[in-house]
């Protein structure tokens, strides 16, 4: 039967005007509106077809499904004993630690104390112990250590597992932990599943431990580039030790290996009241995976302090978390009065991001960024040599490291706080993927990261804007243009 061409526009123009609509009242950014609502308009019916699969953000809605009271309950805790009398039962959930503050020397972090407080909903909790762990090498007898000693639970979640070297080993001790009675639950992003055949989350089910996948895709051919993805790295034993950082699970990482693509990373080991914020991100994943909620003390059991670090878990992700990374970074190098340290395998900031950074250069904040010389994905790196300019240009210095590929993350400001997990600085991370991050108030651990970003920074080249111009036209064509394609890189 033919559609009349009257009835066919009435049908286009009212399709077309309630995706638009919905568009112009859900899509943050302006661009994101524009094109959208160019696509809808200029492709009759197709183009609001596509919005209704890609464009609505129907994440944030099952995220907003598991808001339990064990959530609830880490937003609501009452606030170390140590605080001073004005701090415990803030209704924003902020805890000023003033004497830690005062006492080392950085009184003007606790106006970021504070704003991270509101943005996120968790307090800042005192007691923990943070040991950073280098590469696959001191990271996975680690965790296996862990996962060894467990007698309740094992909670495990990555954005790749592959079944090689590294794969194995964690894998038998989660087995040797499900033979033991305990309870464990295993989540792979779908993404990261398919890194290498056959895929972890097939060898799990084999060996009789408790997996799933987070948000399974159509078209795994295009997963290297895909958005929404799960690239939060959190294990967590007995609801009391956490490990966190930017190690997926693949022999790479282990560079006594000698495997042919190494790459460099760093984890850490946690202790203390915030491992309960890395079990709430995995309950809050695992619920949305499977549609089980975990809770009881096998889980969730009282936390005692296990040192003096001050932390704080900040989850990001594509839900009713989004954008709050980003907010706490901008807060973050606002609040610098000294030294602004960044390492990061990708370097894709936004123009907020980017002026952020240059303003503190014009005020005279030492700003150094330590990025690869060569990353493992090409257009990547062209997009981000497009963008070295804007910050040369304002005084930011940048340094480029050879070697194995170094996908460690950390931000250091003045030597005093430090910001720990999986989060790169690329649109990916900070607005499209699930990230665990954790912001740390403590001086020598500050300091210790800073040692390590000063070896990187001595033994990597520092890119100069003489540098960049230089490049020949062809080559900065092919980079600016690579650019557009900056929200899926």
């Amino acid at each position: 039967m033919v559609v009349p061409p009257p009835v066919y526009m009435v049908v286009w123009m009212s399709v077309s005007l309630i995706a638009s609509s919905h568009a112009a009242l859900y899509k943050r950014d302006s661009r994101a509106l524009v094109g959208w609502v160019g696509l809808i308009w200029l492709v009759p019916l197709g183009g609001a077809a596509f919005y209704l699969l890609f464009g609505i953000n129907r994440i944030q809605r099952r995220a907003q499904a598991l808001h339990s009271r064990r959530d609830r309950s880490v937003v609501a805790s009452d606030c170390p004993n140590d605080c001073p009398n004005d701090c415990p039962n803030d209704p924003e959930g902020a805890c000023d630690h003033r004497q830690y503050f005062d006492h080392s020397g950085s009184p003007h972090l606790r106006r970021l104390a504070k704003l991270v407080s509101r943005v996120v909903g968790r307090p800042l909790l005192t007691g923990n112990r943070i040991v950073p762990l280098h590469n696959g090498d001191e990271t996975y007898p680690a965790m296996v250590e862990a996962i060894d000693s467990a007698c309740h639970s094992v909670s495990l979640l990555t954005f790749i597992f592959d079944g090689d070297h590294a794969g194995k080993l964690i894998l038998a001790a989660l087995r040797r932990a499900v033979e033991r009675g305990v309870e464990v639950r295993l989540l792979i992003d779908d993404i990261g599943a398919r890194y290498s055949w056959p895929t972890a989350v097939r060898k799990a089910r084999r060996e009789g431990i408790p997996v799933a996948k987070f948000l399974p895709v159509l078209v795994p051919w295009l997963f290297h580039y895909s958005n929404l993805r799960n690239h939060r790295k959190i294990l967590v034993v007995d609801g009391k030790i956490g490990f966190t950082g930017g190690l997926n699970i693949r022999e790479e990482h282990c560079l006594e290996r000698n495997s042919r693509s190494p790459i460099r990373d760093i984890h850490f080991r946690v202790t203390g009241p915030v491992v309960e914020h890395m079990q709430v991100a995995f309950v809050r994943d695992w619920f949305l995976a499977t549609g089980e909620e975990l809770d009881g003390d096998a889980w969730f059991p009282a936390l005692q302090s296990d040192g003096d670090v001050l932390a704080r878990g900040i989850p990001d992700g594509p839900d009713d978390d989004l954008d709050k990374l980003r907010v706490v970074l901008l807060g973050a190098i606002a609040s610098a009065q000294s030294s602004i340290t960044i390492v990061t395998p990708y370097l894709l900031p936004d123009a907020a991001l980017i002026a952020s950074l240059n303003v503190a250069a014009i005020r005279g904040i030492d700003v150094r960024i330590i990025i690869p010389k060569r990353t493992n994905r090409a257009l990547v790196q062209w997009a981000s040599t497009a963008q070295l300019w804007q910050l040369l240009e304002h005084g930011c210095r940048i340094w480029r490291s050879d070697g194995p590929f170094d996908h460690s993350k950390l931000m250091i400001v003045d030597e005093h706080w430090c910001l720990i997990g999986s989060t790169n600085w690329d649109p990916r991370s900070l607005r499209l993927n699930f990230e665990f991050n954790v912001e740390v108030y403590d001086v020598a651990l500050a300091k210790q990261l800073a040692q390590l970003a000063e070896q990187k920074r001595q033994l990597a080249e520092e890119c100069t804007l003489q540098q960049v111009d230089q490049r020949n036209l062809i080559v900065r064509l092919r980079d600016g243009f690579t650019r557009i394609l900056t929200p899926y890189l």
